[in-house]
């Protein structure tokens, strides 16, 4: 049975059908590239995996379970962890502690153990705080742990971001266009971030990219979308030269 199974999911809004009977199936470990043009819906669809959106239509199970239609923080607790187009990171908050805050879902201390700062709350606090700082080594951000967020040059920050969503435990990472911004050699080592990744937590990893050298140098496998519909679902070499995706998405 495959990790994460989406069966002609759909939505609309208005009048606009954004995403139309999107399928995909990915498997434990498996690294899928999403590309399509601007406006082609790869976001929306991630919105639908999250719970941002509810589909209109279709079904997704995750992990054995249904998934569609259910809430952010349910989805996120299933296995499903994200990044952002756009870095959405506490600014004003340190390093170490934008991680701690993904490493919350997982704490079993209670509201009132939190307020009265009780022993358990205590230990808890410094166990999360290793696990962050060891995550943080990871991306080699551990120098910058009590630095702010909104200090750090962007090519770090996409790191952070990324650390913070492995902190949520997840089963399936979904990476939103995570070489946006950066120069060549940002990507160069975001490539070997994503592997090292995928290899080091065991973890299924779906991206969303504009680099194709990035897309087609990682993924194990490719959905090209346009217009909301799957065009071409293969391995990289035959999306490559697929006449269809050539059209849309990579230009003649």
């Amino acid at each position: 049975m495959a990790l994460l199974d989406v069966k002609e999911l759909g939505i609309s809004f208005g009048g606009l059908r954004a995403v139309d009977n999107f399928n995909l199936k990915i498997e434990e470990g498996q690294l899928y590239g999403l590309i399509g043009p601007n406006g082609a819906g790869k976001t929306t669809i991630f919105n639908l995996l999250t719970g941002v959106y509810k589909p209109t239509d279709g079904s997704f199970n995750f992990n054995g379970k249904e998934m569609a239609g259910s809430s952010p923080m349910a989805i996120n607790k299933s296995g499903i962890a994200r990044t952002f187009q756009n870095i959405r990171l506490f600014d004003n908050m340190s390093v170490i502690e934008n991680v701690m805050v993904g490493l919350h879902n997982q704490s079993n201390v209670s509201l009132a153990e939190s307020i009265l700062r009780l022993p358990k709350f205590k230990k808890g606090e410094v166990e999360m705080r290793e696990k962050a700082f060891n995550l943080l080594k990871i991306f080699d951000l551990d120098k910058d742990a009590d630095s702010l967020a909104s200090n750090l040059p962007y090519g770090k920050q996409r790191k952070l971001e990324i650390a913070r969503a492995l902190a949520t435990n997840p089963k399936l990472l979904l990476l939103d266009e995570p070489a946006a911004g950066m120069n060549p050699n940002e990507t160069a080592e975001l490539m070997n971030t994503i592997a090292l990744i995928r290899d080091k937590f065991k973890i299924a990893i779906l991206l969303i990219e504009h680099d194709m050298s990035l897309v087609m140098g990682i993924c194990e496998r490719i959905v090209v979308v346009e217009y909301g519909r799957v065009i071409c679902d293969d391995i990289p070499e035959v999306v490559r030269n697929n006449p269809k995706v050539i059209s849309a998405y990579l230009g003649e």
